[in-house]
């Protein structure tokens, strides 16, 4: 794991909600898609975390593969069978989020400035808006209730916004959704897997 990754957050934040944090340890590593980590490689071909080891069969990647293992371990009910279908799209549309945000990062952060290509940032903060907007006008009313994953994928892949693109402005025009999100983020899940 990585504490900056989206990605790995939703997951840090699912062991604490399922009180699962005796039962998994956190391993940080350093890996990126330029330099991946060889233990990571090992454990998960693609190179990317989350990754989780397990003592009794082959590594678990990709964090909703890990969210629903966990999810079934611990009976937790983070994916409830009444709502599955709705829970499901709105981690997906969360994940999507986080994916084109963490491209951006990458193509900042990782990519020379002369090779970085402006319109593609662009369309990637695209997708990263209309999905915001679509969460705030069609799925507000899912965000309140038990907490499951579709709630706390939303709320890590607005975290992420808030730490790497912060400057863009995500809440104007999403007011619905900054007050759900002023509300979440003072979770103890949320407080306690911050990153530095």
């Amino acid at each position: 794991m990585s504490a900056t990754s989206p990605f790995v957050r939703k997951v840090r934040v699912m062991i604490r909600e399922a009180n699962l944090t005796d039962a998994v340890q956190e391993i940080e590593v350093a890996t990126t898609v330029i330099a991946p980590d060889p233990t990571v490689v090992a454990a998960n071909p693609t190179g990317k975390i989350p990754t989780l080891l397990r003592g009794d069969g082959p590594a678990i990647y990709d964090s909703r593969v890990i969210t629903r293992f966990l999810d079934d371990h611990a009976g937790a009910g983070f994916y409830p069978q009444a709502r599955l279908w709705d829970v499901l799209t709105l981690e997906a549309t969360a994940d999507g989020i986080m994916e084109a945000a963490v491209l951006i990062t990458y193509e900042a952060r990782l990519r020379p400035v002369e090779k970085q290509f402006a319109d593609w940032t662009e369309g990637q903060w695209i997708k990263v808006s209309d999905a915001v907007r679509a969460i705030n006008d069609r799925w507000i009313s899912q965000l309140s209730g038990p907490l499951d994953m579709g709630q706390i994928s939303v709320g890590c892949a607005l975290a992420y916004l808030d730490f790497r693109h912060d400057a863009r402005g995500w809440r104007d025009g999403n007011v619905a959704l900054a007050n759900w999100y002023a509300q979440f983020s003072t979770r103890d899940s949320m407080t306690g897997t911050t990153p530095q």
